[in-house]
């Protein structure tokens, strides 16, 4: 059996004839940029995720630095302010930072969930007379602690900028104004056939400042009252992004489903050991799992399973026909384009980039694909394969 990390053709086919109808029409209409498919999109993912304007734009960087942009310019930051943001994140969250000429602040993550630390001792030991915005990152497709993370904010008078380019269709308990920027990056869980993005926030001004930025700084045609950009979400995409928004909710509930199977069947995982009891014959080469939640506040972007012996586990599945991947090998305070950072230890942060695996989890999985991969994955830890439910 092949099973292939992410199957990009075969979740676009699943869609069928109205996809392909979508890009046709887009085609046929004539108008591809600043027209009805990307206005139309705009409304339903703003009504979808509860805000009350929508933005689209080109990519998630440009979706975050167009916000930060905008705030720089409605706060009066000045170059070389601080923004915190968590580490185990993929780079596009501290480029974007870098990009506006804001500094980026790297921070922990939990050793629970790896989502960002939340606890005020810590964070406070962060803040400076320069910090200007925290950026929580949805990181997996979870939602991070917003709870806490906007008391915080309150508290040291920053802005929050939620990185949710991983968690489309995420349930969120918090119910203040929120600015967030979604990816719709092929992968994602609502994905386009190319680059997209999108800005939802409840904050009028944000949300005019973001579409003039990225729109060459104007307003009106001609008239640049900005050293703007140029993001734009196009034609086609948004009706791609139309027709799989119809379906969001019905894929996400199958990622949660797999992800279920894997928590109550993968070795590592405490329901795993309660419904085996097992505990004994444990393998040195388990690690104790995150704490995923189920509850509709991860929506599973990427199912995390940790491991003491990554390369030699991610050889062995290969070597069975499963692809899987590693989020993220390198955190970003390690990267080489931020060796200013190379003092910064981050324990929580450093375990994860040595020890996280991604296995597949998608839409389109079967259940015998998903009970072939857990066979062998307990299989590889030498337990017998009669063990799993």
């Amino acid at each position: 059996m092949k099973i292939k990390y992410l199957d990009l053709q075969a979740i676009n086919d699943s869609y069928g004839q109205p996809l392909l109808d979508a890009v046709n029409g887009v085609v046929k209409s004539g108008w591809y940029l600043h027209g009805c498919e990307t206005e139309a999109f705009e409304a339903e993912w703003g009504d979808y995720c509860g805000a009350r304007y929508s933005v689209g734009v080109g990519n998630g960087l440009d979706g975050l630095k167009l916000v930060l942009q905008a705030m720089k310019i409605m706060y009066g930051w000045a170059d070389g302010d601080e923004v915190i943001v968590p580490a185990n994140t993929f780079i596009a969250t501290a480029l974007a930072i870098s990009q506006v000429d804001l500094r980026p602040t790297f921070c922990e993550v939990n050793q629970d969930d790896a989502l960002i630390c939340c606890d005020e001792i810590y964070l406070q030991g962060l803040v400076n007379e320069r910090t200007r915005c925290i950026i929580p990152v949805h990181l997996y497709g979870q939602t991070a602690n917003l709870q806490k993370i906007y008391e915080f904010a309150s508290k040291h008078k920053l802005q929050v900028l939620e990185d949710a380019c991983q968690a489309h269709g995420a349930k969120c308990s918090y119910k203040g104004q929120r600015t967030c920027v979604y990816s719709f990056y092929p992968g994602k869980n609502l994905g386009a056939l190319g680059d997209g993005g999108c800005v939802t926030t409840d904050n009028q001004e944000v949300a005019k400042l973001v579409r003039n930025l990225a729109n060459y700084g104007q307003n009106i045609k001609y008239v640049h009252d900005y050293q703007g950009f140029n993001s734009r979400l196009d034609e086609i995409q948004a009706a791609v992004l139309r027709v799989k928004l119809r379906r969001l909710d019905a894929d996400n509930k199958r990622r949660m489903e797999i992800a279920g199977f894997y928590q109550d069947n993968l070795p590592g995982n405490e329901k795993y050991e309660q419904n085996t009891q097992l505990t004994d014959v444990r393998s040195e080469k388990i690690a104790n799992q995150l704490d995923l939640k189920n509850d509709g506040t991860n929506v599973f972007h990427i199912y995390p399973y940790i491991t003491n012996s990554r390369k030699d586990m991610q050889k062995y599945l290969f070597e069975n026909g499963i692809e899987t991947q590693v989020h993220y090998p390198i955190p970003c305070h390690k990267q080489k384009a931020y060796s200013m950072y190379g003092n910064v230890f981050l324990p929580n942060v450093e375990y994860l980039a040595a020890h996280e695996l991604s296995l597949p989890n998608s839409q389109i999985l079967t259940d015998e694909q998903v009970n072939y991969i857990v066979k062998t994955i307990v299989r590889y830890f030498d337990l017998n394969e009669d063990y799993v439910k």
